[in-house]
């Protein structure tokens, strides 16, 4: 939903009521993940995407039924599906996608979602998808880490899921928990999607040079809020990096471990020196590796990296934690200009989140998605 939450909002406060599609769940080859979403208006307009292009006309018409008063529907598509190839879906996966009315009576707290969500506060929600009952199809409870808003019909059917949903919203997971009818977990008849809003994650990249630039702008367009920090005011200024969210002039190992001891950084967390300078290199690096962040990359030829190394291996830093560093940075593309090695640490990036081995996909066999 975070895809289109801007037009939502914005038709949910003028008192519209649109029809919106969301993936609740995926299989195999499927192309958008869970939480992708899919409005339709009353005037015929359609916003977002739920599948590339593949199953928007069948959900097109899935949301306007709805908004002339069906009850929320759960519908699967898939190449196993009689009618798959007649919506399209013809990729190999499998959606499962949940219709439903949104306006001020069927989701009166969505301004409070749309509002942590601008707010970087994290939020969960949490909709019942399938039920028994179907009465109680498509009732949301909201949640926050410290707070809840709302019920789905009662106090241990409440209980159980929000004790789950923290979990999930604490990783930044969004998916399908099954329970009984009544709550119970190890129950089943009643499917509960868990859309997490966590903020963004963060980019931190160290070094105000031309490759800085360029990785800043790949950062942003993954979805990074991209802070670049120099300790050099001639390099790191907002006319050299503009659209990136922070540009710090402070010296990098400073500045991270201050950004550490205030809670910023988390395992989402991308750290990128870029500096190629001893100086700089080798403390923001002995900061960064002994921190529980997701990815560490560092700029250099293999001489540069070598020597790097012996530098930190002087200043105590363990093999263990010397292992977490990726240098020379980003995939074997042959890569020459910013641009092009900003794509490569990118695509270094994505390997390692979704287990990709960074080979072309025409030269192997399988699925070209990885669990």
């Amino acid at each position: 939903m975070r895809d289109v939450l801007d037009d939502l909002t914005k038709r949910w406060e003028a008192g519209e009521s649109v029809g919106l599609g969301t993936v609740v769940a995926t299989f195999r080859s499927a192309p958008r993940p869970p939480g992708a979403s899919m409005l339709v208006t009353r005037e015929g307009e359609a916003v977002g995407s739920v599948s590339g292009g593949c199953v928007e006309g069948a959900v097109y018409e899935e949301g306007s039924t709805v908004l002339k008063g069906s009850e929320p529907v759960l519908r699967r598509y898939g190449v196993s599906d009689d009618d798959a190839f007649a919506v399209g879906l013809t990729c190999g996966g499998i959606l499962d996608i949940f219709v439903e009315r949104i306006d001020r009576e069927t989701f009166p707290d969505l301004d409070e979602v749309a509002a942590s969500v601008r707010a970087e506060e994290p939020v969960a929600v949490a909709t019942v998808i399938e039920h028994p009952e179907q009465a109680k199809v498509g009732t949301h409870l909201l949640i926050w880490r410290e707070r809840v808003r709302g019920t789905l019909g009662a106090s241990r059917v409440d209980d159980a899921v929000i004790d789950d949903v923290r979990g999930m919203l604490a990783s930044g997971r969004s998916g399908v928990i099954e329970y009984g009818p009544e709550g119970q977990r190890r129950g089943e008849g009643m499917r509960v999607f868990v859309n997490s809003f966590e903020p963004p994650p963060r980019m931190l990249v160290f070094g105000a040079i031309d490759f800085a630039a360029a990785m800043a702008r790949m950062g942003a367009f993954l979805g990074y809020r991209v802070t670049v920090c120099d300790a050099r005011p001639v390099f790191a200024t907002n006319s050299r990096f503009p659209g990136v969210d922070d540009v710090v002039v402070d010296w990098p190992h400073r500045y991270l471990a201050q950004e550490a001891e205030e809670g910023r950084l988390d395992e989402r967390t991308a750290v990128m020196v870029l500096t190629h300078d001893p100086k700089f290199d080798v403390p923001v690096l002995k900061e960064a590796l002994r921190m529980d962040v997701g990815y560490i990359g560092a700029m250099g030829s293999r001489r540069t990296h070598e020597n790097r190394l012996t530098r930190l291996r002087e200043e105590g830093v363990t093999e263990e934690e010397l292992s977490r560093v990726s240098s020379p940075i980003g995939l074997d593309l042959g890569a020459r200009t910013p641009e092009e090695t900003a794509v490569s640490i990118a695509a270094e990036l994505i390997a390692l989140r979704w287990g990709g081995r960074g080979v072309r996909l025409s030269d192997v066999e399988g699925p070209i998605h990885h669990d």
